[in-house]
């Protein structure tokens, strides 16, 4: 079955939907710039309040190897998404002062893309359009070199999560502004996208 990460949640109501709907992974957003951007004292206030069966991956944008690390240590988050364009370098940097998993995020414009992605140390990758919650697509059919198991975002919602699982089978979906409203997270949408994910899977088993 399609694991569901639903990212972007700030506030005690966002934790209270997911508990209901159980996704496998939820998102903290550090990135200071971003309009989702959490305190790390917010974020261990939520996680305090999350089912223990759900994972908390915290979003970073160029953060120090040392700061993440400390989070994840501390169980604050259980996995970092690094989305700053960080280097191998950094990855190894990252490894050295914490066992917990690591996914690199990608920005997919060209089969070069792909082939950074395929060739990323990470536990995992991520592959979006543009820099993280522009609500926007890119294009799937250069999925298809890439012979790994990904997290899908980038412009996903209600309109196209289920042409997006039968055309690439990802191992995860990623969503943040396809379950808000008005920048909101919507429990209505959150609701009934991870009801279309799941009923997808079931057709298929």
């Amino acid at each position: 079955m399609t694991k569901i990460k639903l990212c972007g949640l700030t506030c005690p109501c966002d934790i209270e939907a997911v508990n209901t709907l159980m996704p496998e992974y939820i998102g903290f957003v550090f990135a200071s710039k971003s309009r989702r951007f959490i305190t790390p004292e917010a974020a261990a206030a939520l996680k305090r309040q999350l089912h223990p069966d759900i994972a908390a991956t915290g979003v970073f944008v160029r953060e120090r190897p040392d700061t993440v690390a400390a989070l994840l240590n501390q169980n604050i988050i259980d996995l970092a998404q690094l989305h700053g364009g960080e280097s191998e370098s950094y990855i190894r940097q990252l490894r050295a002062l914490t066992d917990k998993p690591l996914i690199q995020a990608f920005r997919i414009d060209t089969p070069e893309d792909i082939r950074a992605a395929q060739n990323s140390s990470a536990d995992f990758v991520l592959l979006d359009s543009g820099t993280g919650g522009t609500g926007t697509t890119f294009d799937w059919n250069l999925i298809r070199s890439l012979n790994r198991p990904f997290f899908l975002a980038g412009g996903l919602g209600l309109h196209n999560i289920q042409a997006a699982l039968a055309a690439v089978h990802p191992y995860a979906v990623d969503v943040s502004s396809g379950i808000e409203t008005d920048g909101r997270k919507d429990p209505t949408k959150m609701k009934a996208f991870v009801h279309a994910v799941r009923s997808v899977k079931r057709k298929e088993e």
